[in-house]
């Protein structure tokens, strides 16, 4: 992301949630009352111009959205599903007793927006670059701010989640807490993916748990996005927002418990990625 510039990915998958709203079937598998929300936000923040929010709820534009799938295989689609896990595992934590839910990297995603009201003795919080955040936020007042809705500007490249959230007065170090990183850990260093995990670690209470995604690497050690992926990552250098860190997941267990840790495949429910991303839970 360029600095102080709002992240062009996180509009493009918000555009990608509209588009979904109108693929046939999908109805079944988003989060209900996500598509209409996501549509508010964009509108209300100004993020995207209006023209290109109804286009992106066209159903011509899931022809187009196809007709590009074949530079990441399931990767249209594979949001729709991403989003849905997510959101499983966030009311999963909450149904076991987590009183927090962080969501760094939030983008224009609004699970905590619609979530908060339905379960008011938790406290969500997002975090996310200023230029992005600030957006968002000018949206979400628009859209009705939430009491137990805490929006945070900062850069997690440059500060850690502990010097982010403990100045906070409602943030519980102890509290049993739901971490999501949703489509963030590919876009950082791998010094930085370890911190995270490091640090969510460290501010959070026993039986927190921590949901990701994230790219396989390939034999080459660089991300993984199947046949076309020296084009894709060349676009992505071009967008200004490369991928830096993949895991294979053979070694992705050793890498947790270096963090503190311990991964639970089984938590990820019935399949273990979505398009050419990988789904991944870990507890504490």
């Amino acid at each position: 992301m360029r600095k102080d510039q709002a992240s062009t990915t996180a509009y493009k998958v918000a555009l990608n949630v509209l588009t979904l709203g109108a693929e046939p079937g999908m109805d079944k598998v988003l989060p209900s009352g996500m598509v209409e929300a996501t549509e508010k936000l964009l509108l209300a923040s100004g993020a995207v111009p209006c023209s290109w929010v109804q286009w992106s709820r066209a159903r011509s534009m899931t022809c187009l959205y196809r007709l590009f799938d074949w530079l990441l295989p399931g990767m249209y689609l594979g949001v729709g599903y991403r989003k849905a896990f997510f959101e499983q595992q966030a009311r999963a934590a909450i149904g076991s007793g987590a009183t927090q839910v962080l969501i760094p990297g939030a983008g224009y995603d609004t699970l905590g927006w619609r979530l908060a009201p339905e379960f008011s003795s938790v406290q969500f919080y997002e975090i996310d670059h200023p230029g992005t955040a600030c957006l968002k936020a000018r949206g979400i007042e628009a859209m009705g701010q939430r009491e137990n809705l805490h929006l945070v500007q900062a850069d997690l490249g440059k500060l850690k989640l502990a010097d982010i959230l403990n100045p906070i007065d409602s943030w519980n170090p102890a509290g049993k807490t739901v971490v999501l990183a949703e489509g963030l850990l590919m876009y950082l260093y791998r010094e930085t993916v370890r911190d995270l995990f490091v640090q969510s670690h460290r501010i959070t209470g026993t039986g927190s748990r921590i949901a990701f995604d994230y790219i396989s690497s390939g034999a080459d050690g660089r991300p993984d996005a199947g046949p076309w992926t020296a084009s894709f990552l060349w676009l992505l250098n071009a967008s200004g927002e490369p991928w830096h860190w993949s895991i294979s997941p053979g070694d992705l267990s050793d890498f947790l418990i270096g963090t503190g840790w311990t991964n639970t495949p089984d938590f990820v429910g019935e399949s273990d990625r979505c398009g050419v991303e990988f789904l991944g839970v870990a507890v504490k």
